[in-house]
């Protein structure tokens, strides 16, 4: 679900991996990575992630 949440946040923006990961210091394969759900980023990161783009961090339970 994060992945899938990342992915339509960048879309949002206009933005293209690259664009994306510039803004978070990290790289492009990294944001590919998250989106393909073969990694998550770090607690630190999606703090990172609302800060810079104004976003919320709500995160649902799904039992």
């Amino acid at each position: 679900m994060l992945s899938k949440r990342i992915r339509e946040l960048r879309f949002s923006l206009g933005l293209n991996q690259m664009q994306f990961g510039q803004a978070l210091n990290v790289t492009k394969q990294t944001i590919s990575n998250w989106e393909n759900d073969n990694i998550q980023p770090s607690v630190e990161m999606l703090i990172k992630i609302v800060n810079t783009y104004s976003v919320s961090a709500n995160i649902t339970a799904v039992p």
